[in-house]
């Protein structure tokens, strides 16, 4: 054996002269592999979380076999696998439960079989938090290929996005008296090619956080799903990955803690969901870099809003790929990044974004003319919110910023639906939507129920937003006045479980504040006489989860999974 296969973990495995390397080797051949393939060629693990369950991900079978091509141009030995796919378009109650879950899977599979390198197949939105969790608790390089937005959806005549528009259709049928025939027509264009979300939504986000802390080839997050050259990018990263594992370019050289900065500035220029502070947060308590809540509103939060995209704007992803896409993006905001931080190409990311050219300022605004002065995320703290409560401001109303509005109490989901329009509800534009029971332990899970609809009789007299408060999450595809991930949440006795109706709540945004007025003896009496609800599960991954599961202030991961196990297995099979 050269020095060389003394370097590839695979070796471990696959390199013996004993009846372990006997057993290693000879059930792999069942498949038809010559002999040099188990002669010291990097074997690459292609993660891939295609599934017919999460049809944003419905293409990345045939993606594989292109990353596979990549492999083989370069030397290496691919090997597919599985893992649990997240489709947040129909797993109930929600994807976030199983978040946390699919990243053990994909964590003890990278473990437990000789592999040297791995390409992550990602799409919809927890698949790339999830995988990218999961890698980073082994450690080994790494590179991802995300898998595309679709291509704009269409509706006479108009761009529709395929995350964005189902947040109105109670409104159209309401107030714009939309017929079912018009809103089955929209159903099937706002959804008309491969690939997952076209908004600026979660999938979106993800895609331009892995291309931001340098975890995938540049230029690669905008690149439509049915766009060949997404293909070529697949089989291009393929190749580097091989290169990678000779290298030793582990996940741990490229995610420091200037990586994770910059992720945050480049997430407020391009107006980035809300679920990225939780997902950023979990990957870095998995690869050990110290990362809090507060970073997100002090690093991003006064970075102008350059790109136009839904929900923020009126683009879609396939216009920002077509007016340079997130190149151009980091290029803008040259000053206020790391350049200097390495990524998976083995150069820079100033090295990466020298030259890219912008072919619509109306997508892509200049540093100089931004969209807004001031985006990102602002982290609100006050006695509602002791750990953190955040607000996207870009997505929200200017008018509601400060405001002071009497508190309409919703203790579940199922209350909300159950009360919500009735016209005997005393509720009005300047109420304040108390939502509880929609937190991590809560829900479980923390759902994207936080942008909850209005009532019918305010939609119908022209409301459009009002301040909505709980302890979950919202979809990214969604906007409005919505102040999420309450801290601590109302299960586990936070504040928020101590509102009731008629209570005034103050949020103040330009100072951070988000406050219940009520004495402090009053909370103490309610805390006193509050009762703990019941766990929603009491055996299986949910109960082990509702148990775990850390708060929303800290990503939301499961407390024993923080940190890493390594790449190192001990012990054999026999």
């Amino acid at each position: 054996m050269d020095t060389n296969e003394k370097k590839l973990r695979s070796q471990e495995w696959f390199g013996g002269k004993d009846k372990m390397g006997f057993v290693h080797r000879s059930w792999f051949r069942t498949q038809g592999y010559p002999d040099d393939y188990f002669r010291g060629r990097p074997v690459i693990g292609i993660c891939n979380t295609w599934s017919e369950l999460t049809p944003c991900n419905g293409h990345l079978r045939e993606f594989a076999d292109v990353v596979k091509r990549g492999v083989l141009d370069a030397g290496g030995f691919p090997l597919e696998f599985p893992v649990s796919s997240l489709g947040e378009t129909v797993m109930r109650p929600t994807t976030m439960l199983f978040r946390n879950l699919a990243s053990m899977d994909v964590e003890e599979n990278i473990r437990a079989n000789p592999l040297d390198g791995i390409v992550l197949l990602t799409g919809c939105d927890k698949t790339t938090p999830s995988t990218v969790m999961g890698a980073c608790s082994v450690d080994l390089p790494t590179i991802v290929v995300p898998g595309g937005p679709m291509l704009n959806g269409r509706f006479r005549g108009e761009c529709l996005g395929s995350g964005s528009f189902n947040w109105m259709v109670k409104e159209k049928m309401l107030v714009e008296q939309y017929t079912e025939e018009d809103i089955l027509e929209a159903e099937i264009g706002v959804a008309r090619s491969a690939g997952h979300c076209m908004t600026m939504g979660t999938a979106s986000t993800m895609a331009c956080m892995v291309e931001a802390l340098g975890l995938t080839l540049p230029g690669a997050a905008a690149i439509p799903a049915v766009d060949a050259r997404k293909k070529v990018m697949a089989q291009l990263s393929g190749r580097r990955i091989v290169e990678m594992v000779k290298e030793n370019q582990k996940l741990s050289t490229i995610l420091t803690r200037q990586a994770f900065e910059n992720a945050i500035v480049v997430n407020a220029a391009v107006g980035g969901s809300t679920n990225f502070i939780l997902h950023l947060l979990a990957i870095a308590g998995r690869i050990g870099v110290p990362l809090q809540l507060e970073d997100f509103d002090a690093i991003g939060s006064r970075i102008p809003l350059l790109v136009n995209l839904k929900p923020s704007g009126k683009y879609l992803m396939e216009d920002f790929y077509y007016a340079g896409g997130l190149p151009v993006v980091i290029k803008e905001l040259n000053k206020y990044l790391h350049n200097d931080v390495i990524t998976v190409n083995g150069k820079t990311l100033g090295e990466n974004n020298k030259n890219p050219v912008c072919y619509n300022k109306d997508v892509i605004a200049s540093i100089g003319e931004p969209l807004q002065e001031e985006a990102g995320i602002v982290v609100l703290k006050g006695n509602l919110c002791e750990n953190g409560a955040i607000i996207k401001p870009s997505a929200a109303t200017k008018g509601l910023m400060k405001h002071r509005g009497k508190a309409v109490v919703f203790e579940t989901i199922e209350d909300y639906h159950a009360r919500i329009d009735d016209e005997n509800l005393e509720i009005d534009e300047n109420s304040v939507i108390v939502l509880k029971g929609a937190g991590p332990v809560g829900y479980p899970g923390m759902p994207e129920v936080g942008n909850v609809d209005l009532p019918e009789k305010l939609l119908r007299k022209g409301v459009k937003d009002m301040v909505r408060i709980s302890d979950g999450r919202m979809s990214g595809t969604a906007a409005g006045t919505v102040i999420l991930h309450v801290s601590p949440e109302s299960a586990i006795g936070g504040m928020l479980a101590l509102v009731e109706n008629g209570d005034m709540i103050e949020l103040d945004v330009e100072n951070r504040r988000l406050h219940l007025d009520i004495s402090d003896e009053e909370a103490a009496r309610r805390k006193a006489a509050w009762v703990r609800p019941e766990p929603m599960a009491d055996r299986g991954y949910v109960r082990f989860y509702i148990e775990h599961v850390q708060q929303a202030n800290l990503g939301a991961d499961l407390d024993l999974l923080r940190g890493g196990s390594g790449s190192v297995i001990k012990r054999n099979l026999h």
